[in-house]
Order: structure tokens, then sequence, then C-alpha cells
């Protein structure tokens, strides 16, 4: 991000509808949505990241020289067009949800406020980087969950789809909660930990295992976690992990961090036959690692069996997201401002699908917590210049099925608007925190969250409703075009 201008990471028909605004002049003022409709890996809420790099794309936003001649030489645009472009730089407004906020569908994840032609031109670089970070930010969270406590490693680089999705997704994965990862580039660039051991090579390298182990308990003493299923789990790795781990104690009686890593077999079994043999020599605080294509489901399993692993690798279901490969983010229309008296139009999208159908309006959101407990109650989509008393009563109703509402005493909730500037005429205005304090920031978003939400398997759906003003004028607006449409059947 830092290194590239990525101004022409977009679609061609980004710049063909801004030719086309361009050869029909217009002074319009629009509101852009970007929001998700499903959450990942069918759970009960996502993470939302990727907001740092969003910045720095706006931030660097320009066509160089070099971005010039290339659209030239494509013999689509008119040579007004491509001069008006080497001066262009993005003057609208942004607001987004924090990073490592927890979020869900329908809700504005980011707004943009801008001129058509701006706001057109963001969407797809928008779309690439939260739908990623999102994606791999919430997998992560959903693993760290089913770790309870324990520590959960990033180690998927070398199964990411490309460098930018390795360092990003390790990004989002640390944010979420793994307290480190094996890619040295990300914790290079975003000053977070990076962690790992050796690799079977190193085994296979020397004369026999324990000559292997020895060796690098000499040079990592401090580090000293053994990788023991190259040849043997039981006879060979852990009976010769406990040779030099007593070795070292001999040495350093303050010889610590030490423990196994198992990458093969089952885990569970192996985990818990280890653990004894270690207990039994004295080591019973032994760091018992495991890798091997885990992910959520499995670590839950291996809890369940009494597994006695207390730290996790997490390489390729958690950079990739196996078993849900995309976030589904989309950017839609939301707005126009009225030339006459400047106030937004609210626009909408139609579907036979009624999920598609888009939420129309400049808006903002607010979400509602319990005051007793701080848990999430709701989340409210409303207009961005409507304002509530916490004092009174509030009544809420699921947009799709109405007939579902609940009444919010006065009193027993409190109001966080979530989205916040980032950009007002074009500058920045957001400092985005370190990763390692969004990490904490995320930490305390999940607090938030009710267990039936957090769980792993048909987790609680947290309502997303619209204020009654938003509803009506969504309601009047489908009704209208309704209409509209039976004077052309």
């Amino acid at each position: 991000m830092r290194a590239m201008n990525l101004t022409l990471l977009t679609d061609l028909y980004e710049l063909t509808m801004m030719q086309g605004y361009f050869k029909n002049p217009t002074d319009q003022v629009v509101v852009f949505d970007m929001f998700y409709r499903r959450n990942p890996c069918d759970g009960g809420y996502a993470v939302m990241a990727g907001l740092e790099q969003v910045i720095e794309y706006i931030r660097d936003l320009h066509f160089a020289p070099d971005d010039i001649e290339y659209l030239k030489s494509l013999n689509m645009f008119d040579r007004d067009f491509l001069e008006y472009l080497r001066g262009f730089h993005f003057t609208g407004d942004v607001y987004a949800i924090p990073e490592g906020t927890v979020v869900f569908p329908r809700e504005p994840l980011l707004k943009v406020v801008a001129p058509v032609m701006e706001a057109q031109l963001l969407e797809t670089a928008i779309l690439n980087i939260i739908n990623h970070q999102s994606l791999i930010a919430t997998k992560a969270a959903r693993v760290v969950y089913a770790a309870q406590g324990d520590g959960v490693m990033e180690f998927g680089l070398r199964r990411a789809q490309a460098p930018d999705a390795g360092i990003y997704g390790a990004r989002a994965a640390v944010i979420a909660g793994c307290i480190g990862t094996s890619n040295v580039l990300t914790g290079q660039m975003f000053d977070v930990p990076v962690k790992g051991t050796h690799a079977h090579s190193w085994i296979m390298s020397f004369p026999d295992e324990y000559t292997a182990f020895k060796t690098y308990a000499n040079l990592y003493p401090d580090s000293c976690i053994l990788l023991v299923d190259t040849y043997d789990v039981l006879k060979s790795g852990v009976p010769n992990a406990i040779r030099v781990f007593k070795e070292m104690k001999e040495k350093n009686p303050d010889f610590k961090g030490y423990g196994i890593r198992i990458d093969s077999g089952d885990l569970a079994y192996l985990s818990k036959k280890a653990y004894r043999m270690l207990a039994e020599a004295g080591f019973g605080d032994a760091v018992i690692s495991a890798s091997s294509d885990l992910d959520e489901y499995l670590i839950d399993s291996l809890k369940a069996q009494g597994a006695k692993i207390n730290s996790w690798g997490v390489g390729t279901n958690l950079i990739t997201a196996k078993d849900c490969p995309a976030f589904g983010g989309v950017y839609k229309l939301a707005a126009i401002k009225n030339s006459e008296d400047r106030e937004f139009e609210p626009k909408i999208k139609l579907s036979e699908n009624t999920e598609k159908v888009t939420n129309p309006g400049n808006k903002t959101i607010y979400r509602i917590y319990d005051k007793e407990n701080g848990k999430i109650r709701a989340d409210l989509i409303c207009l961005a210049d409507e304002t509530f008393d916490e004092s009174k009563d509030m009544i809420i109703f699921d947009p799709l099925e109405t007939w579902k509402k609940t009444k919010i005493e006065g009193g027993s909730y409190v109001l966080r608007e979530l989205l916040v500037p980032v950009f007002q005429k074009g500058e920045c205005v957001y400092s985005s925190p370190s990763v390692m304090e969004i990490q904490k920031i995320c930490r305390q978003e999940q607090e938030t969250l009710w267990d039936e939400t957090r769980r792993l398997v048909n987790p609680h759906e947290v309502y997303v409703d619209l204020s009654d003003k938003l509803y009506k004028i969504k309601s009047d607006l489908l009704e209208e075009m309704g209409t509209a449409a039976l004077k052309y059947q």
C-alpha cells in the first residue's frame, strides 16, 4: 500500500462512468454506502477491518503520468477527460465504523459523501480492501473464540493468495485476537509480534532428532518449542524433547518458554499422551502447541475431547477463510443532493430478492446497549440528522418482518453512534490506532456480544432495525416504484 500508486486498482467501468459524468456536467453530490448482507461463516457477527488501508488509498489517490498514458493507449478516453484526471484528487467526506468493531448485515460500514465522479471511483478499492480484511478478521475472531483463551498464532503466509493477502490477512488476524504471526513483513510493517519454531527439514538435516533439538535449544533457550512429529511423536519426539529440557534445566534452573509442537496425527490422543509424559518428567507446564489444518470447528472439537493443547498455530483455513471465501460487501448509491434546496433525495435499488433491496437516504447507525451489562441489544439505522432521547422508551422492529417488535424502556439503554468522520472536504481527520491498539478494541467489542451470538453454530441474530422515519421513506419509495412499474405493464 505504501509503495504503490493504487489509483488504477479499479474496474474499467468506474472510469467509463466517470467520463460519462464528465461529458454530461453535473455538480451532483451523492451518498454511497458500503455494507454486506450476510455474516461470513454462518456466524452471528463480523469484524470491521481495513480502514487504515482505505485511508492510505484515498490520501494517495492521483493519476500519475504513466497512468494517463496507459489510459490514453486504450483508445476509450478523450483528451479533455484525461487532462481532467491529471489534476484529480478526492474532495469529499468519508464516514466509517472504526476497525475492530463488531458489525452486522445491512448497516453501512463506510459512507462516502462526495461529487459523483469521486464517489464512483472509490468503489472498487474500498470493496477490495474492506471485504478482504473484514473476512479474515471475522474468521480469526471465531478461531480465537474457539481456543477459549489459549494463544492462537497466524501461520498462513505460504497458503495465502499472493503476498498482499498474506500481509494484510495477517494484520486482520492479529486485530481479531491472534497473539502473533509467522509473517515477518507484517511484523515489520505493523509492529505486531512475530512467532515461529522450526520445520521438519531442520530435524531431517541433522544426524538424529536429539542433536537437532539440542542445537535448536542452545540457539533459542527462551523460546524453545520443538517439533516432535518428524519421526514418531510418542516413541521419539517427546522423549528426545524431555531429554533436552532436562539438560537445559540442569544448565539453567530458570529455563522457561519451552514446549512441543505436534503437526500431524490424532491431536487429541497425542496431546494427552504427550502431556502425561511431560508431566511425569517434571515438565507439566510445557507448552503443547498444535497445527495441522486447524479451524474453529476442529479446535472446538479438540477442546471437547479434552486435548491437552494450549497453543494453536492456524494457517490455511484462517488466511484463506476456506469455508467462506468472500465477504460479500457491496457499494450502493443511497442519496443525491438536490440542486434546488441542497437536501439529500433518497434513492433505492429494487430487486426480486428482498435482501438486495437497499436502504435509502443519508444515514447513520446507533448501537443500543443494555445499560446494566453493556451487551448489544440491537443496532438502529436512521437518517443522519435524527436524534434520540435515552430517557424515553424506544420501540424497534424488524424492517423485513415488521410484526417482530421490541420495547426498550427509557433509562435502561445507552446509545453510541458508530459512524465517525474519516475525511472532511478531502482532508483526513482520523488517526488510525496501531494494530495492537485495535486488537484491544476488538477484544472489548466482542465482550459486548451475548454468548448466544458468539457461538459457532446457529448463533442468535442481532437485530439491525430501521428508524420509523427511515422505514417510512423506504416504504414510500417502494410504493412509488411499484406504482410506476404498473404503468409500463
